[in-house]
């Protein structure tokens, strides 16, 4: 899909990526292909503000993300949360996106599961003011139709991903993508117990997880 609204549109996933596996890659390349991102960013977080901390140092998990997205040019590492201090909030990160690229269409994307969990989010309601949400559907969710999120799809939801080349923010385009049944949480385990994890993660990360000892060391130290 080109742009023809000019406005080049940028995918943003974010996630603790403790670590990448191939269910994030699948999700990020449908919606390069189905969107037409001309490139999408994996944002690790410094300080997940939903979830417990991370296992794997910043440094550690960039590593892995670089060495699973390498000869994908549509797919860049952008470590600005790694590099900020504090939790990594969402719309900061956005602030300064929008800042960087003040032109562009910038395009938040979330699974379904914390798309339902918005309202949570820190200044959440600022979010649609600096960026789209590209929400991933899976399987086991449903869109609301009602409260604040009903609203929010009644007022701002589009089916169209063309408008997403037409303006820098303000729509929410949910998109049904392949569910492949990976976690990072299980990747651990397997990491722990010494066993492979070939096909869950791309060859380059595994051989990363293989010669690491950050998930065995995390777990002795609980």
């Amino acid at each position: 899909m080109n742009s023809a609204g000019g406005l080049e549109p940028m995918g943003l996933l974010g996630g603790t990526f403790d670590p990448i596996h191939c269910g994030h890659l699948r999700t990020a390349l449908e919606l390069v292909e189905a969107v037409g991102f001309t490139e999408l960013r994996f944002l690790p977080a410094r300080e997940p503000p939903h979830r417990d901390t991370t296992h794997a140092d910043a440094a550690t998990r960039a590593g892995f993300i670089r060495a699973a997205i390498e000869g994908e040019p549509r797919f860049v590492l952008d470590d600005r949360e790694l590099r900020r201090a504090g939790p990594s909030y969402s719309v900061d990160t956005l602030l300064d996106l929008r800042a960087e690229f003040a032109h562009r269409s910038l395009c938040l994307v979330v699974g379904m599961d914390a798309f339902l969990g918005l309202p949570r989010w820190h200044r959440w309601q600022e979010i649609l003011e600096l960026a789209h949400l590209v929400v991933a559907h899976r399987p086991g969710w449903r869109a609301p139709e009602h409260g604040a999120l009903g609203e929010l799809l009644a007022a701002r939801g589009t089916g169209r991903p063309e408008d997403l080349h037409e303006t820098r923010a303000g729509r929410v385009y949910v998109r049904a993508v392949t569910q492949l049944e990976i976690s990072s949480s299980a990747i651990r385990e397997i990491v722990r117990t010494g066993l492979d994890t070939r096909y869950l993660v791309p060859d380059p990360v595994r051989r990363l997880l293989a010669a690491s000892d950050c998930y065995r060391a995390a777990a002795e130290r609980t």
